[in-house]
C-alpha cells in the first residue's frame, strides 16, 4: 500500500498534466508548504521560439539600451547561431567543469591556469603573461560593428573584459566558420587601429600582446585551449538604431584556435577598463542588467544604463564585492541556503569566501558542505514523493526519471545573500538535464559560483556597488 504523501503526489500528476510550462499547478489540489508543482512536459526541450519579444521593464529615469537575449542553440537564436549543432549534454558538463575549474583556480591565487585535454585532464599550464580568459557560453546578442554596420552575433560573458570579432584578412585554419560574413576593417570608415606605445595600448594589461607595423596587438586564450589573437582596434558598436558607442575599442582578430563555433565573437561585461561596461560608463552609469531566458526556446534581454544607485522596486539586493586575486568578476556573499521552506544548517565560514555571479557557467558550483546539505535535503524532499531515481550525469548526482509523471512537485530552493537579499528558485532553476542542478567544488571557506541555472528568468543588475535580482522578469 503507497504511503499518502505517494498517493497525493500521483493525484497531482493526474490534475496537472495539462499544465503548461514552469508554473505552479493552480487547478486548487493541496502541495506541502514549500514545494511548488509543474508540468512534466516542462522539462522537454521544444523546437518553437515560444517568446520572441520578451517585455523589458521600462526605464524611468536615465539612458537605457536594451537587446534580445537568446540562448545560442535555441529557437529564438538569430538564424546565423541557431544553426549550430546543439552539444550533448557530456559535452556541455564537461565544458561547463573547465570553466568552473578555472574560474576557481583564478581566485584562489593559485598561480597560472592549466590547459585541459578533450578528456577533462590537465593537459599544460599557460605562460603567465597570456591573457587568459574562459571558454563555455551560452547567450547571444546581435549588434553591428563599423560605418555601415555589419551585423555580428556576439556571446555574453560576465566573466571576461576584452570583446573581439573575427576580422578580415582571415581564412581557415587561421580562422573558424561563422554565419555572418566576417568584419572588414578596411570597408569601415570609422575604423582605426591602436597605435603602440599609447596609454590605450598599455592599457590591455595581461591582454596586450606584440606590435606589429606599429598597431597595438592582443592575445586572449581560454580556459578550454582556445585562443584570439590580432590587432586592438577602435570602430562604431551600434547596440540598438538609437545607441551607438563610438571609438568602442575591441580585439580584431586575424587567428583564432581551438573550440570556437558558429558566432561572430564575444562582448565582454566583466568590471576591467576594457570591458563594454567600463568603456561606456559615461553614458550608461556603469549599470548593466541581464534577464536569462529560461529555456532555449525563450528569450531574455540585455539592458545597458538605468537608475544608477537605487535598484528600482521589486529588486532584491545584496552588496557587490571583489575578488583581489581576479578583478574581473562580480562578487556577492552568499550566507544560507533553505530546502522546502526550512534553513540548512551550514556553517557561515563554509560561506565565506563570497560567490562569482557567472553567465558562462552552467551549473552552481558550492562548497562541499553546504553542498552535502543542499543534496541530502532536496533528496528527502523527493523521497517523500516517491520519485525514481536516475544514474548520475557526469557531475550531477542526484538525478530522477519523470516517465510517466503528469507533473513533478518540488521542494523550493531558496538561496539567501548578504542583506538579506533571497533568491527563490523556480523549477527551472532547480533541475536541468533532469538533476539538481548544483554541484560541489572547492573547499569550504573558498569561492562558489552561482551559475546561469539559477540565475534564468530572473532579472539581476549589477552597479558599482550592489547587485539585485527581480524575480519572473522574462
Amino acid at each position: 500500500m503507497s504511503s499518502p504523501v505517494v498517493r497525493r503526489a500521483l493525484l497531482l500528476s493526474l490534475l496537472c498534466a495539462g499544465a503548461l510550462g514552469f508554473l505552479p499547478c493552480s487547478h486548487g489540489a493541496e502541495v506541502a508548504p514549500g514545494y511548488v508543482t509543474v508540468s512534466a512536459a516542462s522539462f522537454r526541450p521544444s523546437s518553437t521560439c515560444r517568446a520572441p519579444d520578451p517585455v523589458v521593464p521600462q526605464r524611468r529615469n536615465g539612458t537605457a539600451a536594451v537587446l534580445r537575449l537568446t540562448h545560442k542553440h535555441g529557437p529564438c537564436a538569430p538564424s546565423r547561431a541557431s544553426s549550430l549543432a546543439t552539444p550533448s549534454v557530456a559535452d556541455t558538463l564537461r565544458a561547463d567543469q573547465r570553466r568552473a575549474e578555472y574560474i576557481l583556480r583564478r581566485v584562489s591565487g593559485r598561480g597560472a591556469p592549466q590547459l585541459w585535454d578533450s578528456k577533462g585532464e590537465a593537459a599544460a599550464t599557460v605562460p603567465v603573461n597570456w591573457g587568459f580568459d574562459i571558454g563555455t557560453l551560452n547567450y547571444v546578442v546581435t549588434v553591428s560593428l563599423g560605418t555601415p554596420g555589419v551585423v555580428q552575433t556576439l556571446e555574453v560573458d560576465t566573466g571576461s573584459d576584452l570583446s573581439w570579432v573575427q576580422c578580415k584578412p582571415c581564412a581557415a585554419p587561421a580562422c573558424y566558420s561563422q554565419k555572418d560574413p566576417l568584419f572588414d576593417p578596411a570597408q569601415s570608415s570609422s575604423y582605426a587601429s591602436v597605435p603602440c606605445g599609447g596609454s590605450v595600448c598599455e592599457g590591455l594589461g595581461i591582454y596586450a600582446s606584440a606590435c606589429s607595423a606599429a598597431q597595438c596587438g592582443y592575445v586572449v586564450s581560454y580556459g578550454d585551449g582556445s585562443k584570439t589573437t590580432g590587432v586592438y582596434s577602435s570602430d562604431t558598436l551600434t547596440l540598438s538604431p538609437n545607441d551607438k558607442v563610438r571609438g568602442f575599442f575591441f580585439g580584431c582578430g586575424h587567428a583564432q584556435s581551438g573550440l570556437f563555433t558558429g558566432n561572430d565573437g564575444l562582448l565582454g561585461f566583466g568590471r576591467e577598463q576594457t570591458s563594454l561596461v567600463e568603456q561606456t560608463a559615461a553614458t550608461y552609469g556603469g549599470v548593466f542588467s541581464y534577464c536569462l531566458p529560461t529555456k532555449p526556446s525563450t528569450t531574455g534581454y540585455l539592458t545597458l544604463g538605468g537608475p544608477s544607485g537605487v535598484a528600482p522596486p521589486g529588486f532584491s539586493t545584496t552588496q557587490l564585492l571583489s575578488s583581489p586575486n581576479a578583478p574581473t568578476y562580480y562578487v556577492v556573499m552568499l550566507t544560507g541556503i533553505s530546502v522546502g521552506g526550512q534553513q540548512l544548517s551550514v556553517p557561515a565560514s563554509v560561506f565565506a569566501g563570497g560567490t562569482v555571479i557567472d553567465t558562462g557557467t552552467v551549473i552552481t558550483r558550492l562548497p562541499p558542505t553546504a553542498y552535502a546539505a543542499l543534496r541530502s535535503a532536496f533528496r528527502s524532499g523527493m523521497a517523500s514523493y516517491g520519485y525514481p531515481s536516475a544514474p548520475p550525469t557526469r557531475i550531477l548526482d542526484t538525478c530522477y526519471n519523470f516517465s510517466g509523471y503528469g507533473a513533478v512537485t518540488l521542494p523550493n530552493v531558496a538561496l539567501t545573500f548578504s542583506s538579506g537579499a533571497t533568491v527563490t528558485l523556480g523549477a527551472d532553476g532547480i533541475l536541468s538535464f533532469g538533476c539538481l542542478a548544483f554541484a560541489p567544488s572547492g573547499s569550504d571557506g573558498g569561492m562558489a559560483i552561482l551559475g546561469n541555472v539559477q540565475q534564468r528568468s530572473f532579472e539581476v543588475r549589477i552597479d558599482g556597488t550592489s547587485v539585485g535580482f527581480r524575480p519572473s522578469s522574462c
